[in-house]
This record gives C-alpha cells, sequence and structure tokens, in this order.
C-alpha cells in the first residue's frame, strides 16, 4: 500500500527524529557511555518505531477489520426485540429529535407544514425514499413491545382454533421489523432504499408505529378497543395527516383481525397487510386494493434451509406432497377439507393435522425438508405462513388459493417458484398427484434453483438485509408515491361541485371462476 506523506501523523514523524536522534547520540557516545546507557537505547528505539509503525498499519490498512459482534444478523423476533428493548432501547430514547406534534393540531400547524412542503421539489426524487417516524406515546410501542416479551413463555395462552397466540404475533411481526430497521443508528443500517428523516416536510410517507396485532391478542377486548380509538385521535390529530387525508400514512395492519373496529377512518391510508381478501370477510368492499395498500410475506414459522442444508436434504426428498396443518377451516379454507378427503392414503402424499406449537413448528420443518412439494391451500383468508415456510424450506409450493394475492409481485414472479392451480382443478379424482409426477426432473430442478435464490426475499433480519422482505416492501411502497401526490394535490384543489373522485367501476374480479360475462369484457 502506498502512502500519501501528507497523511502521516505528526506524532509519528516526531518519534522517527527522535529515535534518529537518539542513534547518532548513541554513535558519539559509543567510546565513553556506560554499558547500561548502550544496551537500553536501541531498544527503547526500536520499541517505539515498531510501536509506530503497528498503529500506522492499523490506521491506513483496508484490509483490518475487527466485526462488532453485537451487529450480527438476527432473524428471531423473540432475540432481536430482547436486544432491541434491554440495551438498544435507552439510546434510541434520546436519539432523534424530530417536530411530532404531542398534542391536537391547529390550522395554524396544517398551514406551516403545507406551506414548507410546498418549497420542496415537486417530484419524487427516486431511492432512497425519505420516511417519518411518528413519536408516538410509549402506550402505543414500547408498553406493547414488553408486553409480549413478559409473556411469550406462557405458550398455554392460545386462540379458539388452538394456535398459540404468541406464534401468531411472531408470524405477524411485520410491524416490529420494519420498525426496528428505520430507528436503528445509520451506522448499523443496511439498506439504501429507504432512509429516515426528521422533519414533516422532508418526507414522502410517515409511518405509524402501532403495534396492532399484540394489542388485539394480548389486551382485553374493551381495553384494546378504547386503545385503537385513542392511537385514531392521535394520528389524525397531526398535521400530516390532515394535509393529505392520511393517503401518505403507513398503517402496518398485518393481522386480518387488528385494528378492526377503526379501520374505517382510516381507508385512505396504506396498509399493509397479509392478503387483500376479496371475499369480504375481513375487508369491507373498497377498503383494500393493490394500487392502494401492499401485501407483506408472513414471518416464516420454520427455519431457513440455507445451502448446505438444500445440498444435504436433497436426497432426502422422498416424499412427493406434504401438508401438515389445520384441515378444517372457514370461508375460502373449507377447500382444505376436500383436498385432505381426496388426498388421503395416496401415495407418497402426507397430509396430517397439526398446530403451530413448538412442536407442531419441528415435525412441519422436518417434513418440508423431506418432500419435494408442499401443499398451500387458502386457509381462513386466502393466504397462510405455509406458503412461506415451504418456500425457505426448500419445498415447491403448491398453491390452491383462488383469491390470493402475492407479496412483492412487482419484483417477483412466483411462477418459478411455485405450482399454481385452481381449486376446481386440485379437487378433481387423481388430478392433482397426476399433474405433479408430470413435471419433468428438469423442471423440477428449475424450482429448485429459483428457491434457493428467493428465500432471502421473505427471511425478516435484524439488521434488514438488501432484497430482503423490508428492502422489498420500501421498493413497492416507492412506486406508490407519484399517485399518492397526485390525489393528495387534486383533493387540496378541487372546487364546490367538482367530483370528489375519478374511479373506474369495471375492473376486473380477481377470481378463477368462470364468468357469464367473459365473452363481452375486453
Amino acid at each position: 500500500m502506498i502512502l500519501d506523506p501528507t497523511l502521516i501523523p505528526v506524532w509519528f514523524v516526531i518519534e522517527i527524529q527522535i529515535e534518529e536522534s537518539d542513534l547518532a547520540m548513541v554513535g558519539k557516545q559509543q567510546n565513553h557511555s556506560s554499558p547500561r546507557f548502550r544496551s537500553k537505547s536501541p531498544i527503547l528505539t526500536l520499541s517505539l518505531f515498531s510501536l509506530s509503525l503497528l498503529v500506522i498499519v492499523y490506521t491506513f490498512s483496508p484490509s483490518v477489520s475487527y466485526p462488532n459482534p453485537s451487529h450480527k444478523t438476527e432473524t428471531s423476533f423473540v432475540a432481536s426485540l430482547e436486544q432491541l428493548l434491554i440495551h438498544r432501547a435507552p439510546m434510541l430514547t434520546s436519539q432523534v429529535r424530530d417536530d411530532t406534534v404531542r398534542g391536537e393540531s391547529d390550522d395554524d400547524d396544517l398551514r406551516k407544514l403545507d406551506s414548507m412542503v410546498s418549497e420542496s421539489p415537486g417530484y419524487p426524487t427516486g431511492f432512497p425514499v425519505k420516511v417519518y417516524i411518528y413519536e408516538m406515546p410509549k402506550k402505543f410501542t414500547f408498553d406493547l413491545l414488553w408486553l409480549f416479551h413478559n409473556t411469550y413463555k406462557e405458550t398455554s395462552n392460545a386462540t379458539s382454533n388452538g394456535s398459540p397466540v404468541h406464534r401468531l404475533i411472531e408470524q405477524h411481526s411485520i410491524d416490529y421489523w420494519l420498525w426496528a430497521d428505520l430507528i436503528s443508528p445509520e451506522s448499523q443500517r443496511r439498506l439504501k432504499s429507504v432512509v429516515r428523516v426528521d422533519q414533516q416536510q422532508d418526507a414522502d410517507f410517515f409511518y405509524v408505529p402501532f403495534f396492532t396485532t399484540i394489542s388485539f391478542f394480548l389486551l382485553e377486548k374493551q381495553q384494546c378497543k378504547a386503545l385503537y380509538r385513542e392511537a385514531l385521535k392521535w394520528v389524525t390529530d397531526q398535521p400530516a395527516w390532515k394535509r393529505s387525508e392520511g393517503r401518505d400514512h403507513i398503517f402496518p395492519i398485518h393481522h386480518p383481525w387488528s385494528f378492526k373496529t377503526v379501520r374505517k377512518f382510516v381507508k385512505n391510508a396504506i396498509w399493509l397487510l397479509p392478503d387483500m381478501d376479496s371475499t369480504g370477510n375481513w375487508y369491507k368492499p373498497g377498503q383494500v386494493s393493490l394500487e392502494k395498500d401492499l401485501v407483506l410475506p408472513y414471518v416464516p414459522n420454520v427455519d431457513r434451509c440455507d445451502a448446505k442444508c438444500l445440498s444435504e436434504s436433497a436426497p432426502m426428498r422422498t416424499t412427493l406432497l406434504f401438508f401438515r396443518g389445520r384441515l378444517k377451516r372457514n370461508a375460502g379454507g373449507k377447500i382444505r377439507a376436500k383436498l385432505g378427503a381426496e388426498l388421503s392414503g395416496v401415495k407418497d402424499v402426507i397430509i396430517t393435522e397439526g398446530t403451530a406449537g413448538e412442536g407442531g413448528k419441528l415435525a412441519a420443518q422436518d417434513g418440508m425438508r423431506r418432500s419435494l412439494f408442499c401443499l398451500c391451500p387458502a386457509g381462513d383468508t386466502p393466504s397462510s405462513a405455509r406458503l412461506f415456510d415451504a418456500i425457505v424450506s426448500g419445498c415447491i409450493p403448491v398453491i390452491v388459493s383462488d383469491e390470493l394475492e402475492l407479496p412483492f409481485e412487482g419484483i417477483l414472479d412466483y411462477r418459478k417458484v411455485a405450482v399454481i392451480v385452481s381449486s376446481s382443478d386440485a379437487i378433481q379424482p387423481g388430478w392433482l398427484v397426476n399433474h405433479l409426477r408430470s413435471l419433468i426432473p428438469s423442471d423440477v430442478k428449475k424450482f429448485q434453483n429459483s428457491l434457493a435464490q428467493y428465500s432471502r426475499h421473505f427471511i425478516y433480519s435484524s439488521p434488514a438485509q438488501p432484497l430482503g422482505p423490508e428492502d422489498l416492501t420500501w421498493r413497492m411502497i416507492a412506486g406508490k408515491l407519484v399517485n399518492i401526490r397526485l390525489h393528495t394535490r387534486r383533493s387540496q384543489r378541487v372546487v364546490k361541485g367538482s367530483r370528489s373522485i375519478c374511479r373506474c367501476d369495471c375492473w376486473r374480479p380477481n377470481s378463477t371462476a368462470s364468468n357469464p360475462l367473459s365473452p363481452l369484457l375486453p
């Protein structure tokens, strides 16, 4: 390595000069200096020179690095949460001084914000997306995280269908992973697609850090509803909300039951959802859409099968088709019972009942790693965590869910990693197994190779990784910015008597069912 002399520290030059003078002195006094001086001075000189050389090499060498063990990538929700609450939270509280309005805002606050935004460039600047995180009261954020942390070992707490509540919270914990990345110091972050800003006029989007799933499952019903109302009032009182009517605000509402009692009041906002569920069982007509909202993957229940695991498990994948889970579900999930009856007892097919507890996790993980294909039918909603469990396990998903919307489909092509079939075909006697057996080995290998590449897109982590789900979330949201600004500015300039919104009511339904009007549609 070549060093610029101007960069060499002054102390290094001084020490070199001292050492040279010492050597000269030694030369002059060699004949009449004491033996003690002659033996010590060269040793001192060499020691100083060695120390200086070590320091200069450490300072300038790019190859010398000392990794910080606290910055390792953590994919466990429980472990990451504990690290944040115990070690990082005390430093985070005083780190950022933003301009969140703590009380009710008035028209002056709104006019001031609108004036500052108007002075900024009126066009999107691309990456990174600039996100403002509200500093909400702790009862909406840290208090709920502590509540989970202090109770997650109580696995006896289960839902009506027997699923452990805390496991459900973990698989819907997208709100935690996005927030944990955004509040981290920039020196510890790895994403280039998004940056946190401290002033509202600089923001493209506003993130609402309210843990709606934790509050739904761990608070008493009336207490939860009251907290939802408080959160709603707190957010809608903000000047930024009033300015855009919430269009540029992001609400993590990943469990279909969470925030349900007040969702109609934030229908303009961007919702982060597990799916769209056009059946009307979970979302009212007009509440959700691909244009406005974003589908995010569940947090996988099983561990990722990395390259070494995929190589070792390849010869053990002797099961053709695997499913472990609840066979009796509601709504679109009724397909499960039909599939179970059709596939029960078929050679090389395993269909078993199971839950999402710790024992269930290990059984599902082992079964998926021993199978070529994993059955992923609809549940109570069109989606389930099973799809993402299969992907990270290297097991080719067989999707049987006619109303399913998939995460990041503007970026990812699921035809490369999954077999997608209609419900009507799947329940025909013998059809599904024959279809899977008809796939030639080279096609199966292509699926498996794509799964190995795609699995990284579904592993939430701290710090968040490039091309991980957090990164793809912001890349997808960035594409919504122009349309959000269009509707925000239009709403600010329309006069009395204008149409409130220009809407197309002839969108095709998302369904594989036959439509008697199909010949008439373009």
